[in-house]
């Protein structure tokens, strides 16, 4: 591990982005800003991204677990009490009854949410692909990850020197030796990895637009355009607002491209939730068929990155 800086603060996860940079000179990289600190605030920066780390936190998890405890059990209570012919006798069996129910159902809500962050998620590990696209030129993957402790939530962004290089190789060996038994490989990556998507921001201008390098007289200027400039101070930029859409990019690798650079993309598709699940230790551990051919080695005998997506995209 390289570093691990905290946010800042719990409401609004956000991280010193000034400190990883200091974190970073004093290990010795020498990564330029366009390839850490501007990704990086892209990526983490928006206030849309800062909630989704609050609600997707185990800190809230664990203030949501009571809550929703109290709001299940009235329901369930409110249900069984309105469908009962006749009084019941013993209340306290219909509160117990009630109550275990209740406790199923949380349980049963808790793991689905715990599950859900052992995956890929769409609003921060996707986002950190770009990030790690840039980092991995210095061998260097990042992620963030959280945890209660003495019940206060912790959330870090982590950053660990790993050389892409001996995962690349052993990987795409992988999907050579995939191709030569059969032609399954597409079927598995679309089922594996239809839901993976990337949410860029598309800006469109529209085809009527006065170019901005153009002087056009003060006469022959819309009325709303000159109330917009007096408003705003910018007509283009408030156009371009107004013209910015969203548009869903598909993280499954194009199979035409070469072996080498479709397993360079799929480590660096899951190089985030790897990264998360390592600092956490809950990585699965490495089974007798997951052979390591990059020679690198983790402790606890956790999966290496390349054993983690021929577990998740080839077996």
């Amino acid at each position: 591990m390289v570093w691990a800086v905290s946010s800042s603060a719990l409401l609004s996860p956000k991280f010193d982005l000034s400190r990883c940079r200091d974190q970073l000179d004093k290990q010795g990289f020498q990564v330029p800003v366009q390839d850490f600190e501007a990704p990086l605030q892209i990526a983490l920066g928006s206030a849309s991204v800062r909630r989704f780390l609050l609600v997707n936190s185990n800190i809230f998890n664990f203030i949501l677990a009571p809550v929703l405890y109290l709001v299940l059990w009235c329901a369930v209570y409110s249900t069984v009490h309105l469908y009962l012919a006749s009084p019941v006798t013993d209340f306290w069996v219909l509160c117990l009854c009630v109550s275990l129910v209740s406790i199923v159902f949380t349980t049963a809500i808790l793991l689905i949410l715990h599950h859900s962050n052992k995956e890929v998620g769409t609003n921060t590990d996707a986002r950190l692909i770009q990030v790690n696209e840039r980092l991995s030129r210095h061998s260097l993957l990042v992620g963030v990850a959280d945890w209660v402790t003495r019940c206060t939530g912790t959330m870090q962004l982590f950053c660990i020197y790993w050389d892409l290089t001996p995962c690349v190789q052993a990987l795409r060996e992988s999907l050579e030796d995939t191709r030569l038994v059969g032609d399954d490989l597409k079927k598995k990556l679309k089922k594996r990895m239809s839901g993976l998507t990337l949410v860029t921001e598309v800006i469109t201008y529209d085809p009527d637009e006065v170019p901005l390098g153009r002087d056009v007289p003060e006469e022959e200027r819309p009325l709303l355009e000159a109330e917009n400039e007096d408003r705003n101070g910018s007509t283009a930029c408030s156009q371009r607002e107004e013209t910015k859409l969203t548009k869903n990019i598909s993280l499954v690798p194009d199979l035409t491209l070469p072996p080498q650079d479709i397993a360079r993309q799929l480590l660096l598709t899951y190089s985030s939730a790897y990264i998360k699940l390592l600092v956490s230790d809950r990585l699965p551990r490495a089974a007798r068929g997951l052979t390591d051919e990059s020679g690198s080695h983790r402790p606890n005998d956790a999966l290496c990155l390349c054993q983690y997506v021929r577990l998740k995209v080839l077996h």
